[in-house]
């Protein structure tokens, strides 16, 4: 067994970790963007196929494209967050199997079977996407992880050759502490896990 992290990484990962709404200004630079991808691409796959795919929305050109997809209470979150994340699946992953899978030849598994390939691309993509939440964490960045959008929407304006498709969007900065929510609370262990 591995040493465990320090608890105070441990609590900036995970218990005083916050979901955020509101941001300060605050540029996240290119250099920034590539430490975090260093990070959360050891994300776990099945079949190590990584069919997570990113836009990493910064300039204001590229939020107002984003910005009519949005649930109305969601527009205030990205306009003030440093970079919004489009998280999206690539519905064509299984192309880059023979590389980064060639233990077994994993392909035949998904070529030509949609339904199977868009539930792994959800399933792995969204495991991505988390690794990506606590990467962002890890580098001392705040985050909020949104779904109130429309995914037909942000698929025709980002990705209109119908290739990928969005899962979540994430929202990155340094938080406003004006607009953090009081904490919500826990399900208790006893109501949600089972051990048999």
């Amino acid at each position: 067994m591995k040493k465990p992290l320090p608890m105070d990484f441990q609590k900036s990962l995970f218990s005083e970790a916050r979901t955020v709404h509101s941001f300060v200004n605050q540029t996240i630079t290119d250099a920034q963007i590539k430490e975090l991808y260093e990070l959360f691409k050891w994300a776990p796959t099945a079949f190590n196929a990584q069919p997570g795919r990113y836009v990493f929305i910064r300039s204001g050109a590229a939020k107002e494209r984003i910005l009519p997809a949005l649930s109305p209470g969601n527009v205030p979150q990205v306009k003030s967050a440093s970079l919004t994340v489009i998280v999206a699946f690539d519905t064509l992953f299984y192309e880059h199997l023979p590389v980064l899978y060639p233990v077994v030849d994993a392909k035949p598994f998904f070529e030509g079977k949609p339904a199977v390939t868009e539930v792994a691309a959800l399933r792995n993509s969204s495991l991505q996407g988390a690794f990506l939440i606590m990467a962002v964490r890890s580098l001392g960045f705040d985050c909020g992880a949104m779904s109130g959008f429309d995914p037909a929407k942000v698929n025709a304006e980002f990705f209109p050759d119908g290739r990928y498709k969005a899962n979540f969007l994430l929202n990155i900065g340094v938080a406003d502490p004006a607009g953090i929510y009081p904490r919500g609370p826990r399900l208790a262990f006893d109501e949600v896990v089972q051990i048999i």
